[in-house]
């Protein structure tokens, strides 16, 4: 290997060293009285061990330093070359620790170099110390903008460390940290093969490669998020044996279904953002090896060959004009067995080691995150849950407080000590599903959805709420159909550029302005609003959601979009969820849909291929079941649940060309019929009034 480079300074003295520990003990104890014997509601005492996993975590670790080789090649079986930044613990004198030690692995498209810049920053003595305390004296509470203090407090919750795999308190407790830029990104060679059967390929021979070094003991564990979370669990399905354990934070697994074209609409705000960033950062050049004459020419005409990956697949899909026109590529995306779809398309049911997800109810990827923990085939304890209220952009906001989780980083040192070095942490025992109720606190439940809660039927009406003068149309959601056939128009529009969608679209960018992303009133004002009475009582809402629209479309096809509200005494409107789907593809797949007691279906699955579409006819009503992601959700007494409906939802979405082509962007009507009742099937634990 080559002399390593960069270390951390931050050393403290014996005496230091001792004082902090006192400290630390202090602070717990201080904790365990503040906290009482509630913790997560649901889990008595869980803040408990969550107190000592903290305490353990942030106190001075064996090791005080951290040496970091960069650039370190990596050969795969095709001869491409990875390259990685080792990271490996050093004592106060800088000397590495020679002994084999469990070992981390991080995939990233997104840069070593970047990872590395942001990291040695983090680890700048004082610099996140000081950064936290101005997030916790933040206080934008009753401000116009407090979302963008709820976005702020990811950096308290070990966003930093989780989602870049490098946690220098981690290495300092005993373990070596591997970060590689996937194939074809950051300073590797190659073609980038966005998730496909070579980057698989990758990353589990970067993990053979890992577990064979000497300064390894041959047990890894995968750390990341985002992508490398999604590639953690690409490589868990069937897992080497070296790899023992995942911690993914913020996953994808049915990519077609979370980010590319859920329900038919092509990602118009995450797709560019996130592409672009990509291929942006993988044209960086190490400008080391330039000065020291050692330039990889191999990457640069790698780079040549292909410097813009995937944008061509994101244009044709919202250029193309007519489905005969179609190219290659496209028709592949819109074909289940391509080899596009098949890299997008995860196996969870196939995970067989330990595995932790975080995840968010706003995240791009929130219709994953529960999908995932009930489709893994491991029992409760070896898999675990933790969702926030939270974007892509804040992952582990609100966490680390009372009555709250432990911050991400800390659950990942107690996840990794249990399954990489047999410490009986007793992180099996936590949760396993621990969720922010939105509305709510924190709760721990022994499976989700949340036991207690049925699918009952609410039915839109067209009959007035009286709650709101804002929308297009005042309608009521009521547990008896309508009395009488009536249509109800709405036409796209751009009001939903102010909405929970738009923030949601743009990983929680957006999320500052509380008009838009806490309060729908604005984006109402182009929607069909459906509003029930107020709940007498605390009401949960658990699981995934469907809602039957019975439609009539004027053109050939239509896209639709609807969200589930909490509406509040005040008139506040905050999306709890959302769904969407282009008229002619609501075809559905039975076998992989779920249906409640009374027959209704809880959570359609859409095919999205070309071979399942089906004629959208002028004029003539056309029922669709529309996926709403699932979500956690309780209402307090006085509140209601809306339903709103829209004709769109630009700029988060638009339907792929030759749909937006035949839609004509023409008014679209939700129809109101006691014969073919448009309803929610909501899932909740009291009827909903």
């Amino acid at each position: 290997m080559n002399e390593p480079v960069g270390s951390d300074s931050m050393t403290l003295r014996g005496s230091e060293r001792g004082l902090v520990r006192v400290l630390t003990a202090i602070l717990a104890i201080t904790a365990v009285l503040a906290c009482g014997a509630g913790g997560v509601s649901g889990q008595p005492g869980a803040e408990v061990p969550g107190v000592r996993w903290t305490a353990q975590h942030d106190a001075p670790g064996t090791y005080p330093e951290v040496r970091v080789e960069r650039g370190v090649h990596i050969t795969m079986s095709d001869g491409v070359v990875l390259k990685a930044d080792v990271y490996r613990p050093a004592d106060a004198a800088g000397v590495i620790e020679q002994r084999p030690l469990p070992t981390i692995v991080s995939l990233t498209p997104y840069s070593k170099l970047m990872t590395g810049l942001i990291e040695a920053a983090a680890a700048t003595p004082g610099l996140q110390s000081t950064a936290v305390d101005i997030v916790r004296r933040l206080n934008l509470s009753s401000t116009p903008v407090s979302g963008f203090g709820d976005l702020m407090q990811a950096l308290d919750g070990g966003m930093i460390q989780t989602m870049l795999g490098v946690d220098r308190k981690l290495i300092g407790s005993g373990y070596t940290v591997v970060v590689a830029d996937v194939r074809g990104t950051g300073l590797s060679q190659g073609k980038w093969d966005t998730l496909g059967a070579r980057e698989q390929l990758d990353t589990r021979e970067v993990i053979e490669w890992a577990a064979a070094q000497p300064w390894s003991n041959g047990r890894i564990g995968m750390s990341g998020g985002s992508y490398s979370g999604i590639n953690q669990l690409r490589a868990a399905e069937d897992a080497p044996a070296a790899l023992q354990a995942i911690f993914p934070v913020e996953p994808g697994s049915d990519l077609m279904r979370d980010v590319v074209a859920p329900g038919g609409g092509v990602g118009t705000t995450f797709l560019p953002l996130w592409l672009n960033s990509v291929n942006q950062l993988k044209l960086v050049p190490d400008v080391a090896s330039m000065i020291q004459g050692t330039f990889d020419w191999t990457w640069f005409n790698d780079r040549l060959a292909d410097p813009t990956t995937n944008f061509d697949l994101l244009a044709q899909a919202l250029l193309t004009p007519s489905l005969e026109d179609m190219p290659p590529a496209l028709d592949g995306a819109l074909d289940e067995t391509s080899a596009f779809r098949e890299a997008i398309m995860g196996h969870p049911e196939k995970v067989n080691v330990p595995t932790f997800v975080y995840g968010g109810w706003h995240d791009i990827f929130a219709n994953s995150a529960t999908k995932l923990y009930e489709q893994l085939p491991l029992p409760a304890g070896r898999k675990q849950l933790v969702v926030g209220d939270t974007y892509h952009a804040n992952p582990g906001a609100g966490t680390g407080v009372p009555g709250a989780p432990p911050r991400l980083d800390v659950l990942q040192r107690a996840w990794f000590d249990k399954w990489l070095k047999d410490i009986d942490s007793g992180i099996e025992s936590f949760g396993p599903v621990t969720v922010k109720q939105q509305g709510g606190g924190w709760v721990t439940l022994r499976q989700w959805p949340q036991p207690g809660v049925t699918h009952r039927r609410v039915y839109l009406s067209a009959d007035a709420s009286g709650t709101t003068e804002d929308s297009l149309h005042d309608g009521s959601l009521r547990s008896n159909g309508p009395g009488k056939v009536e249509n109800l128009t709405v036409a796209p529009g751009l009001s939903t550029v102010c909405s929970r969608d738009a923030a949601q679209g743009s990983a929680g960018m957006t999320a500052a302005l509380d008009a838009c992303a806490k309060d729908s009133r604005i984006a109402e004002r182009n929607a069909l609003t459906f509003t029930s009475a107020p709940v007498a009582e605390e009401t949960v809402i658990s699981g995934p959601i469907n809602v039957r629209l019975n439609t009539v479309h004027t053109a050939g096809d239509g896209f639709w979009n609807v969200t589930v509200n909490d509406v509040a005494p005040d008139g506040t409107s905050t999306v709890l969820t959302t769904g969407q789907l282009t008229a002619s593809m609501r075809a559905i797949d039975e076998r992989r849909s779920a249906r409640s007691v009374n027959g209704d279906l809880t959570a359609p699955f859409n095919p999205l291929t070309l071979d399942r579409l089906l004629p959208v006819v002028p004029g003539a009503p056309t029922e669709m079941d529309i996926a709403v992601i699932p979500t956690q959700a309780v209402l307090a007494p006085g509140h209601r649940v809306r339903i709103d409906v829209y004709a769109g939802n630009a700029p988060k979405a638009l339907p792929f060309r030759p749909m937006l082509d035949a839609s004509g962007l023409e008014p679209q009507q939700v129809r109101l019929d006691p014969a073919a009742p448009s309803f929610v099937n909501l899932p909740t634990d009291k009827p909903i009034p």
